[in-house]
């Protein structure tokens, strides 16, 4: 039982490393700050959210599991209410999206 759960938690560890080197490719590549904030914002959730999972696996039923449970509600919480404020006050301070027209090209508003 021990093995299975090892493996388990490493490839929810190996998961969550994967989807935040994702993200980071996503911040890279995406054309403009709205689409970036978004492929951040979803892959650091869900990266570190695999992650913290198969940290809880391999701690067990102790206090840095509640601890790492801990962790998780916080980001679970705070990493969509930071990007939400960030892209707020962006908008509000005039930055427009990038927008596509029929052609597919994309044009500034």
């Amino acid at each position: 039982m021990s093995a299975v759960l090892d493996i388990l938690s490493w490839l929810l560890i190996g998961g969550g490393g994967a989807f935040c080197i994702i993200g980071g490719i996503g911040l890279i590549r995406m054309p403009d700050f709205y689409t970036r904030v978004h492929a951040a914002s979803v892959t650091e959730t869900l990266g570190a959210g695999l992650m913290l999972l198969g940290l809880m696996l391999q701690a067990g039923f102790t206090l840095a599991c509640a601890k790492l449970v801990l962790i998780a509600v916080l980001i679970l919480f705070m990493s969509p209410t930071a990007t939400h404020a960030l892209t707020r006050a962006a908008l509000l301070r005039g930055l427009d999206p990038v927008l596509a027209d029929d052609g597919g090209e994309s044009s500034k508003r």
